[in-house]
């Protein structure tokens, strides 16, 4: 069982960055898949990225290609999304997610645990 904990959502301008923190809780949090998944009104979830379990491979969606950036530190059981230059269709609720496998996931289906999601809005 892992609990996921997502800090960091809030209101920012366009262009400007914010970075999400997810704490896990439980075990072997080192042989999770972590992944960010963020959805806006109306619309279905979607993948933002993903990232291995030493962080050797990463996997990005193309709308989020050169502006953000996953990482993770295992010893502090806890993954980062760092997110700059973004833009109003940026807006959403971004869930942290955990996948016991070893390769990475990009369809929420895949995930086994969920954090609460914070908001983050863009202002225009």
């Amino acid at each position: 069982q892992v609990q996921l904990v997502e800090s960091g959502g809030g209101l920012v301008q366009a262009g400007g960055s914010l970075r999400l923190s997810c704490a896990a809780s439980g075990r072997s949090f080192s042989k999770y898949v972590m992944g960010w998944f963020r959805q806006a009104p109306g619309k279905e979830r979607e993948f933002v990225a993903a990232i291995s379990w030493t962080g050797g491979r990463i996997s990005y969606a193309e709308s989020v290609k050169g502006r953000f950036t996953i990482s993770r530190d295992n010893a502090k059981n806890t993954v980062y999304l760092q997110m700059n230059s973004l833009k109003p269709e940026d807006t959403a609720v971004y869930y942290c997610a955990a996948a016991a496998t070893i390769v990475l996931r990009t369809t929420s289906r895949e995930y086994d645990y969920w954090g609460q999601g914070p908001q983050v809005t863009v202002s225009s």
